[in-house]
């Protein structure tokens, strides 16, 4: 089917179950961050496919670290936690915990399996998961975040992004503050640094996985690369960045993975090769 112009493609087969070998021969450019790129890339790797790791967004500490430290002598007045991403928990949970973990009777949320998945290794039961597509609005969905009157939660995440969540929920009667407890740069090096031209010749399509990132990589590409990369095929996680990519004139219509995965980014790539004709 066809959303904003950006095609959502779906494997043959059922959702979480991809058939090996399909992605031989194809090369795709992964621009996640260092840490979150090696089970992608291991993902692809495993259908056959090469993984070219390019970040387009490095993770650091926050601008402010003494406001994260003062939120986490207040922790107890919370009674809900969010968790945005993999990186709030690993950014955000030693900080806000150093005390003596979460306090009794608080709530956690998470936006997607992959950051419930990051928090349940740190031995934090989640008792609140967004579902498929894993965001903002899914999570907004869940039963027990609708009637919040009187209800104080903490949204840990990066610097920045989209207000929505919080909005809602303070819509819905709650209390909400940040924890901002990373900050998303762009790297300094260029594209043609990291994917030299003998590499580039290679490079079916480039998974990425957010507006800030689509932007940083645009801006790698620079004035040398940009047409380039504008005739690349893009993998992406949301009709948002669809958009912004036809906005900034890419060719190939955008693919949009059904939900924010590895496995289902997998799919997607496996879903469009076979759809070219070029089976194994």
């Amino acid at each position: 089917m066809v959303k904003l112009g950006a095609k959502v493609l779906k494997s043959r087969r059922s959702a979480g179950v991809v058939r090996e070998g399909t992605l031989e021969g194809v090369h795709i450019v992964v621009t996640r961050p260092a840490r979150q790129a090696r089970e992608l890339c291991a993902l692809i790797e495993q259908q056959g496919g090469t993984a070219h790791p390019v970040p387009v967004l490095e993770i650091k500490g926050p601008r402010d670290p003494q406001a994260v430290e003062d939120i986490a002598g207040r922790l107890g007045t919370f009674d809900t936690l969010v968790f945005i991403s993999r990186n709030a928990v690993t950014c955000g949970l030693d900080v806000l915990t150093k005390e003596g973990g979460l306090p009794d009777g608080t709530r956690v949320a998470a936006v997607g399996r992959a950051t419930a998945e990051a928090l349940e290794r740190q031995g934090v039961a989640v008792d609140i998961e967004a579902a498929p597509p894993y965001n903002s609005e899914s999570l907004l969905a869940a039963a027990s975040l609708h009637s919040l009157e009187g209800r104080r939660i903490l949204i840990i995440r990066g610097e920045g992004g989209r207000e929505l969540l919080a909005d809602t929920l303070r819509a819905r009667g709650a209390h909400v503050e940040y924890a901002e407890v990373y900050r998303r740069a762009c790297p300094s090096t260029s594209l043609a640094a990291a994917l030299p031209a003998q590499v580039r010749t290679s490079i079916d399509a480039i998974v990425v996985t957010s507006s800030e990132g689509l932007a940083n990589l645009w801006s790698m590409a620079g004035d040398k690369l940009q047409k380039w990369l504008r005739d690349r095929q893009l993998v992406l996680i949301s009709e948002r960045t669809a958009a912004r990519a036809q906005a900034l004139g890419f060719g190939p219509v955008p693919l949009v993975a059904r939900e924010a995965s590895d496995r289902a980014i997998v799919e997607a790539v496996v879903a469009w090769r076979c759809a070219r004709g070029h089976n194994a």
